[in-house]
């Protein structure tokens, strides 16, 4: 097997996929079966400065270098050659979000991500102009505050897009992004498949008394759907993902994409009535729609696939953070009684404990809030655990209470689908790291969902596999090949799956937790106002 692989390699027939996630940088090499051969990864964490969730722009490219040469010593170590061909590259990386440039390419302010709750003004006025939900993480909203609030910068704007937009642009030259991503800056039109023409000329007659020197269609990227290509790799951009000189420019890209569209292709669920959630530092569950809803929805956001179909997605901005947290004050304890613990035995642990414990959580309730949440109106956010005086305050109920808060505010978005709207599902593919420790996050999951959620053998490959998916798809597709025929008959024809069937008392149980959780908001409220 390592002699074909090793060909492979050396053929150039190899597809890349690199996702700059929230807290990871991902390198993925997948062979002609799209198999992953080789993999690298950076860590990287969010700052927040002067009231702003940010990353550095040296970061991006610190990180994305670093995970790149990890893959190349992987390939070195593995299988003895030096990765210099590569057939198709695709970059992919969190969506939404505020990135503008001006006319020289420079950056006119800090990268503004999804986690900011900063344009709650601008959301409300384009939901009402649009008639369609414009959430406050969307890059258009973003755009309409920073003209709000009289931002020196807006009159500088030559181009806005999206962190995948710009890594794409920087190695490609090209100002493309994939119409999935491009879903999350400004409404799609689906039958072009293109940004929605009739809201652009709406938003252009909105600032029209700003009297700016650009209009929004001269700023925003080309929309292009999967399976296109999307620019070729210059020398400056290899050498910019590959300082060591060994990579070959010419390599074809295919659009960029964001991590709800690398979701969809890591978990095969691009085809109508399929879905996935993806739970990390966020958690948001995406249906594919056969139809549109009957209204806007302020907590249902609206997006694509990476081939333009209708996507109803329920985004909460927390999930795993504060877990983490307190799963890493469990290990300061440890240490500081002597005892040495391996990290992911503790999780494991630790999860397990929590299917232990009582299905309504025996009273308990959290809010793992490090940031503001938009699906329960939060501008800033309170991590908040409360109990009651005759709560039934053990490690079970801890842990699962904090499992099940994670999933608490996508669980209110969800509701909507599933219950008011009617939308069916047969089941739901999850990935992330809630899914790591095997068995509990789906059973959660599966109890806030009432629905059976299956987690794939290549679940912890993620949205880097997704984006390599992609790429491969535009690399090797036959002529006229849906890419919900591709996947099918090309990537998951024999892949094999682990499914958990909703447990009553589960389903009955998170019912109780989630109207506790409801009813306690405005405990997080006070805690919001008075914790300054």
């Amino acid at each position: 097997m390592c002699r074909s692989v090793k060909s492979t390699i050396q053929e150039g027939k190899t597809v890349l996929g690199i996702e700059l996630g929230s807290t990871r940088i991902k390198a993925v090499l997948v062979d002609q079966d799209h198999n992953p051969i080789a993999s690298g990864s950076h860590d990287w964490e969010n700052r927040y400065l002067d009231g702003i969730w940010t990353y550095h722009i040296d970061d991006v490219w610190k990180g994305l270098q670093d995970s790149y040469q990890k893959m190349t010593e992987d390939v070195k170590k593995r299988y003895g050659v030096v990765l210099n061909k590569i057939g198709a590259i695709g970059f992919s990386a969190m969506m939404h979000g505020y990135m503008t440039f001006d006319q020289n390419g420079q950056l006119l302010v800090p990268f503004r991500t999804w986690r900011n709750n900063i344009t709650g003004e601008a959301a409300t006025s384009l939901t009402k102009l649009f008639n369609y939900q414009i959430p406050q993480r969307w890059s258009i909203a973003h755009l309409y505050q920073a003209i709000l609030n009289k931002e020196d910068h807006v009159a500088d704007i030559q181009f806005q897009t999206t962190l995948a937009g710009y890594v794409h642009w920087k190695l490609t030259g090209e100002k493309v992004l994939g119409v999935g991503e491009a879903s999350g800056m400004f409404p799609i039109d689906l039958a072009s498949k293109s940004f929605n023409h009739t809201m652009i000329n709406q938003f252009n007659q909105l600032i029209a008394d700003y009297n700016l020197p650009w209009t929004l269609e001269q700023i925003l990227p080309r929309v292009c759907v999967a399976g296109e290509e999307a620019g070729k790799l210059t020398e400056e951009g290899a050498r910019l993902l590959d300082p060591t000189g060994q990579l070959q420019a010419g390599i074809p890209l295919c659009p960029p994409e964001g991590d709800a569209g690398t979701g969809m292709a890591a978990t095969n669920s691009v085809a109508k009535r399929t879905g996935n959630v993806s739970a990390g530092t966020s958690v948001f569950a995406m249906v594919v729609l056969e139809k549109e809803l009957s209204k806007v929805y302020p907590e249902i956001d609206l997006v694509t696939t990476p081939t333009g179909n209708l996507v109803a997605m329920a985004h909460s901005n927390n999930c795993t953070s504060d877990l983490n947290a307190w799963v890493g004050l469990f290990a300061e304890y440890s240490q500081a009684m002597g005892i040495e613990v391996d990290i992911n035995k503790l999780y494991e642990t630790l999860y397990n404990l929590a299917l232990d414990g009582d299905p309504d959580c025996g009273g308990l309730l959290s809010y793992g809030y490090l940031s503001g949440e938009h699906m329960t109106h939060f501008e800033e956010g309170r991590p908040l655990f409360v109990r009651s005086s005759d709560s039934t305050f053990n490690l079970a109920n801890f842990m699962r209470t904090h499992l099940s808060s994670a999933l608490g505010a996508m669980k209110i978005g969800m509701d909507i689908l599933l219950k008011e709207e009617g939308v069916k599902l047969d089941e739901i593919l999850g990935h992330g790291g809630l899914f790591k420790t095997k068995g509990v996050g789906q059973r959660i999951m599966a109890a806030a969902l009432d629905t059976p959620v299956s987690v794939m053998e290549t679940a912890g490959e993620g949205g880097a596999w997704g984006i390599a998916l992609l790429a491969a798809y535009m690399l090797n597709k036959a002529d006229q090949q849906s890419l919900d025929d591709y996947l099918n008959e090309k990537v998951f024809a024999e892949q094999v799956s682990e499914k958990v069937i909703p447990n009553q008392h589960d389903v009955e149980g998170f019912e109780q937790f989630i109207q506790r959780y409801k009813e306690g908001l405005p405990v997080e409220r006070a805690a919001v106002d008075h914790l300054k």
